[in-house]
């Protein structure tokens, strides 16, 4: 028999919830017993205008049914103000969903500052923002869940996103490093690259691939990855469409050459087939406790441990 989850006593923030993807997510927090503070800031797709209306009818929506919610109307640069009125309502932060987002695509060519700083503004400042306001009272409170919103854009590329791609991306390294940090704290982090029919697919996508492509089969995964039975962390999943998968990193066994020898272009050049050759290929992170530039040392024939490494790259 499957055991029914619930989030009570559980105080849950989700950005960007007036539509889509974060409207979704907070409705379910909401219906399994969480408090929830509703961010949105009312832009528009590309980060223009701004409403209160949106975070005020999720907010009716769960209050009609019983629930506990509250809005907030500040952009996620303003991370401080949104977990204040996580505490001035509730007192406690447990749970975070950086799901906040906008589109400015254009090819590389004719993209514009403005359309890669205000996308680098929303998805990685914002983010980052929410999180380092939040971060402190889950250390303090010995307890947190924080669920980034990566893309398969930025696993993957994607034409004309090269501003969102970069972004996207670099949430997955913060959600690695910040599990590092937090795991101590019993504060996990985890990415999701979700597809789904929200309103940055509508204009590219026909009605019936929206219907199959629903919000509510995104947020399953992001409440699994916030219970607080989960040991979940550092990890990236795909979802969408009803399809959930986890991904890793993956690497060929390489090339070895000698430290104290020199080797060139044409030596690299005749073993290029098995530099690129993924046979018995190894998936390098963070959970055996080994670097995952263990191979350069062990090339080297240096003796180091995680942690004396320092700073990689």
């Amino acid at each position: 028999m499957i055991r029914e989850i619930n989030f009570e006593n559980r105080v849950v923030i989700v950005t960007g919830a007036g539509a889509g993807l974060g409207r979704c997510h907070a409705l379910e927090f909401a219906r399994r017993g969480a408090r929830v503070v509703v961010n949105d800031l009312g832009v528009g797709l590309h980060g223009d205008g701004n409403s209160s209306s949106a975070a005020d009818e999720v907010v009716a929506k769960i209050r009609a049914a019983g629930g506990e919610a509250v809005a907030n109307y500040d952009s996620v640069e303003s991370g401080d103000s949104i977990i204040q009125t996580a505490m001035d309502h509730y007192g406690r932060v447990d749970i975070v969903v950086n799901n906040a987002g906008i589109l400015r695509d254009s090819s590389f060519t004719n993209m514009t500052d403005d359309d890669w700083d205000l996308v680098y503004r929303v998805h990685v400042l914002g983010a980052y923002k929410v999180t380092h306001a939040a971060w402190p009272v889950m250390r303090k409170q010995g307890y947190g869940r924080i669920v980034n919103t990566c893309s398969a854009s930025g696993i993957y590329g994607n034409f004309g996103q090269a501003n969102y791609s970069t972004a996207k991306l670099g949430l997955y390294g913060f959600t690695q490093t910040l599990a590092q940090e937090g795991v101590k704290y019993n504060i996990l982090v985890n990415a999701i690259a979700p597809v789904a029919g929200s309103r940055m697919m509508a204009a590219i996508a026909p009605p019936k691939l929206l219907e199959a492509l629903r919000p509510e089969y995104v947020t399953p995964l992001v409440t699994r990855l916030c219970m607080a039975e989960s040991s979940e962390t550092g990890s990236l999943f795909e979802v969408g469409g009803g399809w959930l998968a986890k991904l890793r990193w993956e690497r060929t066994q390489g090339l070895r050459f000698g430290p104290d020898n020199q080797f060139s272009l044409e030596d690299v050049d005749a073993q290029w087939d098995k530099l690129c050759d993924f046979t018995d290929a190894e998936h390098p992170g963070s959970a055996s406790g080994e670097s995952p530039i263990k191979p350069v040392f062990d090339n080297l024939h240096l003796k180091f441990t995680a942690e004396s490494l320092g700073p990689q790259g």
